[in-house]
């Protein structure tokens, strides 16, 4: 039994990396076609794309994981009933539960380990994937300077360049605008042509300007405004120095990112869960006191029920009827139109305040959801893992077809069915519309039955297609009765 165990460990095995990587390597293409427009044109030195790449693959292991463990599990038992290698275990008296019994061993430790990287390593590849993320989409487009064209990428200077010889480093008819004072366009330089280079430490950009002229509007001399004086001076030579600084990816602090949900492990979680949740208490009790005490309309009505004592918030459980012509009666018709005007905009300034109130509560609350959502997915991803396994196993015996073709097209299918469930699941339960556990959680319980149905179909050599078997069930339920000649 050790040999066959291990035959099906080897077999299993090379199809679980090959699929792994290829998921991993699909899903890195979408990140790079979403990002493509961030990541060209900037100057990126290879190991910065290298370890974005790096860490965005890692952030994919929670899709790539469970799509190829479905894939590759049906594979491998596809390939052995296509080649008859699971009838002639089952002819020597090996059961399917027997079967899987070393592969079952190796899906339940996948999912301990993915279990592990996604309370321990997800959280330090979130911190590393994001924050360098943030820094290379703010880092600005590298200096590139073309012909004939006015180039603003420098901050406070304006540059055009009529031409450029083919070294890269000479350039003719410069024209530079110097906002650097920020008056607008009163000093500009102009040069017949001139020669570009950086400084050792790549930080700056030097010109070296031959025969040209410095144009300068004197707004700084007293009565200016009059007499418009203008100052114009002509080189040989001259240089001029730029800051590139603003052109090289700066790190910003990963510990300004370090609070956010999908930074933190299952610990931190539970510690930010339960903070939030007794700030958003404190905050709506704060706002239940502020609005039952403070209103100008509860306030009036007490006034009014003078004789109708009780606790504050009685008028606000159960407001008493009062009709606006019995409170307008003691006043003169001169003013009631002034009276109502004014509480129309009480109001309305009240409404207006609720809704911004209510406003801010919902995005408190929507955080700590989000919160909850992150803390279950880390159990359902490695539930997950598991379940498709079962999935996959039972449908590659059944269905006897190996390789990338069949078995391919039908993990996909399951695949969309789990990924679309767990979409959706974890968009209700980020607007609230259904608790956490049960919108991240939902996918699990449909996966669920689904394999256990599988399992006992492949167990008891059942025909998943076999039209007349589901037909024979369907009568039995209906108790359609059978016609007889």
């Amino acid at each position: 039994m050790k040999k066959l165990d291990l035959f099906l460990f080897k077999t299993y095995l090379g199809p679980l990396v090959m699929t792994f990587f290829i998921a991993l390597f699909i899903l890195l293409m979408q990140f790079v076609w979403k990002y493509i427009d961030d990541l060209v044109g900037k100057g990126l030195e290879w190991y910065i794309i290298a370890q974005l790449l790096f860490y965005a693959s890692l952030t994919f292991i929670p899709l790539a994981l469970p799509l190829s463990i479905l894939l590759s599990s049906l594979m491998t038992f596809g390939n052995l009933g296509e080649h008859y290698e699971l009838v002639t275990m089952k002819a020597a008296g090996i059961s399917l539960s027997r079967i899987m019994r070393p592969l079952i061993i190796v899906s339940l430790l996948i999912s301990l380990l993915a279990f592990y990287f996604s309370n321990v390593l997800l959280p330090q590849a979130n911190l590393k994937f994001l924050s360098l993320l943030y820094d290379v989409k703010e880092k600005k487009l590298a200096f590139n300077l073309k012909e004939g064209m006015f180039y603003n990428g420098i901050e406070g200077f304006v540059i055009r360049i009529g031409e450029k010889d083919a070294d890269g480093n000479t350039i003719r008819d410069v024209m530079i605008y110097d906002h650097t004072r920020h008056l607008g366009n009163v000093s500009m330089t102009t040069a017949e042509y001139g020669k570009m280079e950086l400084s050792p430490d790549k930080k700056f950009l030097v010109f070296k300007l031959f025969n040209g002229t410095n144009y300068e509007e004197r707004i700084d001399l007293r009565g200016n405004e009059v007499t418009r004086p203008f100052q114009r001076t002509r080189f040989s030579e001259q240089y001029k120095t730029f800051d590139l600084s603003t052109f090289q990816l700066t790190r910003t602090d990963e510990n300004l990112f370090r609070k956010n949900f999908e930074m933190q492990n299952i610990l931190q979680l539970r510690h930010s869960i339960d903070s939030l949740g007794k700030q958003l208490k404190t905050d709506r009790m704060a706002q239940q006191s502020l609005y039952l005490n403070n209103l100008p309309f509860f306030h009036g009505l007490d006034t009014i029920h003078k004789d109708k004592p009780g606790p504050p918030d009685t008028a606000f459980r159960h407001p008493p009827v009062v009709f606006i012509s019995d409170v307008l009666s003691f006043f003169p018709d001169s003013i009631q139109g002034s009276i109502l005007e004014t509480a129309k905009n009480s109001a309305l300034s009240a409404k207006q305040n609720l809704d911004i109130e209510r406003d801010n509560l919902f995005t408190k609350s929507k955080l700590i959801y989000k919160h909850r959502i992150v803390f279950h997915k880390k159990f359902s991803f490695s539930l997950a893992c598991f379940l498709l396994f079962f999935i996959g196993a039972p449908l590659g015996a059944i269905i006897r077809k190996g390789g990338l073709g069949m078995p391919a097209v039908i993990s996909t299918l399951f695949f969309i069915f789990y990924w679309v469930i767990s979409f959706v699941g974890e968009k209700s339960a980020a607007e609230g519309v259904v608790p956490a556990w049960q919108g991240i959680w939902a996918a699990s319980a449909v996966l669920m039955p689904i394999g256990i149905f599988l399992t006992i179909k492949a167990t008891n050599d059942a025909s998943l297609f076999d039209i007349d078997a589901w037909t024979g069930f369907f009568k039995k339920i209906f108790r359609v009765p059978e016609q007889r000649l």
